[in-house]
């Protein structure tokens, strides 16, 4: 008889952070179903969703680490983009349909580049119709669906840092790269700054490069998660203690 004892379920149960890096149309959902078939396990769960055009970060929490779902939510992004002038559609992102257009003509990248600081710091944001946010208990996005819009309470939101990488006047687009706080719409970002400009704008992609301290270098593509077996899952999970540590020493 051996003398080694058995590990229990609870040892045994996966507990850890996966980094995935989304892919256009692979949702938070996706992600989740996935993980809870290869890891056979139920306490799957998500740190906030990507839209569906977005690529990059997304944070799936497995076993006892979904206990820092929200802390880890909270964290400040980063992101990368690209948006298009004089064009709105009424998801304020290229999956939307196109609801006003208007010329860019005599707009400059002087006149740009002072509507992105009139946004930098602290100021309030109104989720669209095209969101998450639910109210009276229905998601926006379900009502919107219906051709229904609602009032929106505007929200604290604050742009920590920003740059602009590229202003082609001439295909009236703009990439530029944020870095901002929880709760942040870089697509009503992209709108409000069109309104600030008088012709209006869309987002055209959206990458999330970080969130918190988990950078997009650590995580793993959809193309090998699909591929992965449960045992190269489980070597790909940051360990909660390690998560938590990290955070403690910041």
């Amino acid at each position: 008889m051996s003398g080694r004892m058995s590990a229990t379920p609870e040892q045994e149960a996966p507990c850890g952070v996966l980094l995935v890096d989304k892919d256009p149309g692979f949702t938070s959902h996706n992600a989740v179903a996935l993980c809870r078939r290869i890891l056979g396990t139920k306490k799957v769960g998500h740190c906030g969703t990507l839209d569906p055009m977005a690529t990059g970060m997304l944070i799936v929490v497995i076993g006892k680490a979904t206990k820092v779902q929200d802390m880890l939510m909270g964290e400040d992004k980063v992101y990368t983009a690209t948006m298009r002038l004089g064009v709105e559609t009424n998801s304020q992102d290229a999956d939307g349909e196109v609801v006003a257009e208007k010329s860019t003509a005599g707009l400059s990248a002087e006149d740009i580049r002072a509507a992105f600081e009139h946004f930098h710091g602290p100021f309030e944001q109104v989720p669209p119709m095209y969101s998450a946010v639910k109210i009276n208990g229905v998601p926006c996005y379900k009502l919107a669906r219906k051709g229904k819009e609602v009032e929106r309470k505007a929200r604290a939101v604050q742009v920590l840092d920003y740059s602009i990488t590229r202003i082609d006047l001439e295909a009236a687009e703009v990439d530029f790269t944020v870095h901002c706080t929880k709760g942040f719409y870089v697509r009503t970002y992209a709108h409000d700054i069109g309104q600030r400009l008088g012709c209006g704008a869309h987002l055209t992609a959206l990458r999330r490069l970080r969130s918190g301290k988990f950078d997009i270098s650590e995580a793993v593509d959809v193309p090998t998660l699909k591929a992965a077996g449960r045992e190269e899952l489980l070597a790909r999970l940051l360990p909660l203690e390690k998560v938590l540590a990290d955070r403690r020493n910041s």
